[in-house]
């Protein structure tokens, strides 16, 4: 009995490290998966810097600043973008 008690041990710590083994590589695959999507956000990058300093110095929450410096930036970006389309379309003559 003791000889099938440590076999069934065995066999589950072998499963707890195979899945532990297997979990870091695919929670990193599937961040690289999402990082050119993420890359690609316009203003995202300048904002996530600003607010990830403005955080960390307001009080240690430099991540929760860098999320939403990258939402504020990405806003005002897409902002910038609008009124410089509306600015080009203003420019052209009615009608041609």
């Amino acid at each position: 009995m003791k000889n099938t008690q440590t076999k069934n041990t065995q066999t589950q710590f072998l499963c707890i490290r195979l899945t532990q083994s297997f979990a870091a590589p695919l929670a990193l695959a599937a961040a690289l998966s999402l990082a050119p999507r993420i890359a690609h956000a316009e203003g995202c990058t300048k904002g996530a810097a600003v607010g990830g300093v403005a955080g960390h110095v307001a009080g240690h929450h430099g991540v929760a600043g860098a999320a939403a410096g990258c939402a504020i930036g990405h806003h005002e970006a897409k902002k910038k973008d609008k009124a410089a389309s509306a600015a080009v379309a203003a420019s052209q003559p009615a009608g041609k």
